[in-house]
């Protein structure tokens, strides 16, 4: 079947991409599984992570990557609902995985989930077909396969950490950082749903007027200075209710020295380095929280999906590419200059 194909880690990832129509088939699939026939793939930070190599993986070569996708339920394992072949499907591409019982360990009331991902420890989804559980699907009706494709994981990404662990209510406001990316975007949307006051910032002006035109109310071109002055003028000296902010290193005091009293710093990543300085004595004196969130559940997979059927909630998407053209979509996607979801149909 055709497949793009990582043939090797190296850094760029782009070179080493091949469009290739010789790789495998799917096996029949397994109890509890589907397999689907995608309709288009999405591409995330985590696509250039494996072909980067991810720390504490040991990935084979070649590989696919991927893990977001539309596409059509074509066969299903032992024990899945026959109703769901032929529906157009995304998939949540976290397998939780089964706790250990161990008699020594105490209670797990708080103990976050493990989560492994398609695309990154398991082949994924920038092939023609791919498998999946189905515990992990949300039907999306007659939607636009690029825009379905460009939703799952990173609106269900800002969804577990902002509403979810981060508590976000109606008419706060936010700090996004980094406009541009796919679970940035997502917050955005996120936060206009919940009538939020949107702070964005950003390297690049053009972004940020961008984010303006889709709902942001204020930005900040980020030129290194300590533009969290600038955000808490822009709240009256107030502060932002929370913090979302990805990038990490770069980013990361600003954003929490822009938080009022109470303020959430949520963070899914760190793609500018995981080694911030940061600031205790803002944090215990403000009672601040400071969340990681990695992920959903498939809880919070189907509520996002909900919105996403309702025209609640959409997704930005920024090219869309034939698959053919896969190695330019990775390029693209490489060059950090999109705003929203790089996007290839099969």
């Amino acid at each position: 079947m055709r497949a793009l194909v990582v043939t090797k880690q190296a850094k760029p990832v782009a070179p080493n991409v091949e469009f290739r129509a010789d790789w495998p088939d799917l096996a029949a699939p397994r109890a509890g599984w589907v397999n689907i026939k995608a309709l288009a793939t999405a591409f995330n930070q985590m696509d250039l992570w494996v072909g980067r190599g991810v720390p504490g993986l040991d990935l084979a070569y070649p590989r696919v990557s991927g893990c977001d996708a539309c596409g059509v339920v074509e066969s299903a394992g032992a024990g899945v609902d026959p109703a769901w072949i032929g529906r157009r499907v995304i998939v949540n591409a976290a397998l939780r995985l089964p706790e250990r019982f161990s008699p020594d360990d105490p209670p797990g009331s708080t103990l976050a989930p493990n989560y492994e991902l398609i695309g990154e420890h398991h082949n994924g989804m920038l092939s023609e077909k791919f498998t999946a559980p189905a515990a992990n699907l949300a039907d999306v009706g007659d939607a636009d396969p690029r825009e379905a494709a460009a939703f799952g994981l990173c609106a269900l990404t800002a969804w577990s950490m902002m509403v979810t662990k981060g508590q976000l209510r109606a008419g706060q406001s936010v700090l996004i950082t980094g406009i541009g990316g796919g679970v940035a975007t997502s917050a955005l949307a996120i936060s206009r749903h919940f009538g939020c006051r949107i702070a964005v910032t950003s390297r690049h002006a053009a972004k940020i007027e961008r984010a303006k035109q889709l709902g942001a109310h204020f930005g900040v071109v980020d030129a290194g200075q300590d533009w969290s002055r600038e955000v808490r003028a822009w709240t009256n000296k107030r502060g932002v209710d929370m913090a979302v902010d990805s990038s990490g290193k770069a980013t990361h005091l600003n954003a929490l020295k822009s938080l009022a009293r109470g303020g959430a710093y949520v963070t899914p990543g760190c793609t500018s380095g995981p080694d911030a300085t940061t600031d205790l004595a803002r944090i215990f004196w403000n009672q601040l929280r400071v969340l990681g969130s990695t992920m959903g559940s498939n809880e919070e997979f189907r509520e996002v999906a909900a919105l996403f059927r309702a025209g609640a909630l959409r997704p930005v998407v920024d090219q869309v590419f034939k698959a053919e053209e896969g190695r330019r979509a990775y390029e693209r996607l490489e060059g950090a200059e999109q705003f929203g979801k790089v996007v290839v149909v099969w």
